[in-house]
């Protein structure tokens, strides 16, 4: 039995028990920071745990095709789960970042923008190296045609594999997973900056300008944390390969966003008290 779960080999199915111990972390969590600082401490966790759900959900998304892919031999990017989400999430969250002090808006966008353009060049290139250095096409092994463009995929999956390269549909879905990737990190890092840029002054009983370098500091540590912790719950809860958003496993999704909240309360409470305690 898995943690989140269901089967050791990814089971779609949600252990009520897991479950229950996950919602009552998560309440448990929130409560502890109500107690503490029931103002925008609170809000911040709230935001924190909705970035994770964001990071944890858009991983689905993202085409991974680990060495089978750099043997054409299974579609998707040949590379892991959790370093492809990683690379997604912090090209949008360094975006974000940069963008913090431009608004909310113009900040979560650019982390959204930042993740989707990484993901969509990453796409493009893996499809160039495919087709004209490796001379396959794209063609999946999950469905027998693209659910947006229509075209088939029969014809050009070779023999004994399960498909190869990046069909229209996987690098779709990789631009969604990186922009929501990027969203998500992004969300925490701007929660987190709030908090200590709120209260550390008064902790470290220190001028707010000085303050902020080491607040920006932490805030960034912590969210780089907090994305690679959600995007191991979700590599964990795909199991190796995933094609994008029309690959089975993709309806796992419901299990990582349990974990994903649990981890991300836990984890967000942790990067909280810090400053407010």
């Amino acid at each position: 039995m898995s943690a989140l779960g269901g089967g050791s080999g990814g089971g779609e199915g949600i252990n009520p028990v897991g479950t229950v111990v996950g919602i009552v972390l998560l309440l448990l969590s929130v409560g502890i920071i109500f107690i503490v600082s029931p103002g925008m401490a609170l809000m911040s966790l709230i935001g924190v745990i909705i970035g994770g759900l964001l990071i944890g959900f858009g991983v689905h998304f993202v085409p991974v095709g680990g060495a089978p892919a750099a043997m054409g031999q299974s579609p998707g990017i040949a590379t892991g789960v959790t370093m492809l989400a990683a690379g997604a999430g912090l090209a949008g969250l360094f975006g974000g970042a940069w963008a913090a002090e431009l608004g909310l808006g113009v900040a979560l966008a650019g982390g959204a923008i930042g993740g989707g353009l990484m993901m969509a060049i990453t796409c493009l290139m893996v499809n160039v190296v495919y087709v004209y250095a490796m001379g396959i096409p794209a063609a999946s092994g999950k469905v027998a045609k693209d659910p947006i463009t229509g075209d088939t995929f029969e014809a050009y999956k070779s023999q004994g594999t399960e498909g190869h390269g990046l069909p229209f549909i996987s690098y779709v879905g990789g631009v969604i997973g990186g922009a929501l990737g990027g969203l998500g990190g992004t969300l925490i890092y701007l929660e987190l900056l709030a908090v200590y840029e709120e209260f550390l002054p008064t902790a470290l009983n220190a001028p707010a300008e000085q303050i902020l370098p080491l607040a920006v500091s932490m805030a960034g540590v912590f969210a780089i944390g907090m994305f690679l912790v959600n995007a191991v719950i979700a590599a964990y809860n795909i199991t190796g390969t995933i094609e994008g958003p029309h690959d089975p496993k993709f309806k796992r999704f419901p299990r990582a966003v349990i974990g994903c909240a649990v981890a991300s309360a836990v984890c967000g409470l942790l990067a909280i008290l810090v400053a407010v305690m």
